[in-house]
């Protein structure tokens, strides 16, 4: 593993630590533990899982490149989900039609980060050539991806609606989360084949 796979996973896990500390104070869960804990406990995790791809990706180079995306994917989506819970403390609303435009903001402002992340460190393309054409294909997955996240977390919020007495902001964020899952298979298979296939 090179030095930068270690800081950008220390950086990754600790500030996926704070956002996940954020997301869950907002949604009313407040353990003082976590304050301590998770900061402590997520660049760790991060440096453990990353160093165990790299030893497998020695084998099968997708492995570690899948890692390196997971890490983006994960602190993409803390800032997605952090970006929705903002705009629904804003607002006060988290269903209907502004949960839709709600989620739709935070994925593209979380996309933004994604793709430097992706080009550079999980797939290490470096040259600069064709990245007009690169970027053009990197947010047609994207916006695929948006289809597919939107989509899936819609169906999820407004169509199935909240489920085991959960209020509907945890709902939102459950439907959020299954969302993201979906849309990042689609996205890492995308962005490995046709975006920055080499």
């Amino acid at each position: 593993m090179k030095k930068i796979d270690i800081i950008l996973a220390l950086i990754t896990g600790e500030v996926t630590a704070w956002f996940f500390y954020g997301i869950l104070k907002n949604i009313g869960i407040e353990i003082k533990l976590l304050y301590w804990l998770l900061p402590i406990l997520f660049p760790i995790l991060a440096i453990i899982g990353l160093w165990i791809c790299y030893l497998l990706g020695k084998k099968f180079l997708w492995i570690f490149q899948a890692a390196k995306f997971f890490l983006i994917g994960v602190l993409a989506t803390l800032v997605d989900l952090g970006v929705l819970n903002l705009l629904m403390w804003i607002s006060g609303l988290a269903l209907g039609l502004a949960f839709n435009v709600f989620k739709g903001i935070s994925f593209l402002v979380a996309t933004f980060a994604k793709y430097w992340g992706n080009k550079f460190w999980a797939f290490e393309k470096r040259e600069r050539e064709g990245m007009g054409k690169e970027i053009t294909q990197f947010y047609l997955v994207t916006l695929i991806g948006l289809g597919i996240n939107v989509g899936v977390a819609s169906l999820i919020v407004n169509t199935i609606g909240p489920q085991f007495a959960m209020s509907p902001k945890i709902w939102a964020n459950i439907g959020a989360i299954i969302a993201a899952f979906a849309a990042a298979l689609w996205n890492f298979l995308g962005y490995k084949f046709l975006v920055f296939k080499k």
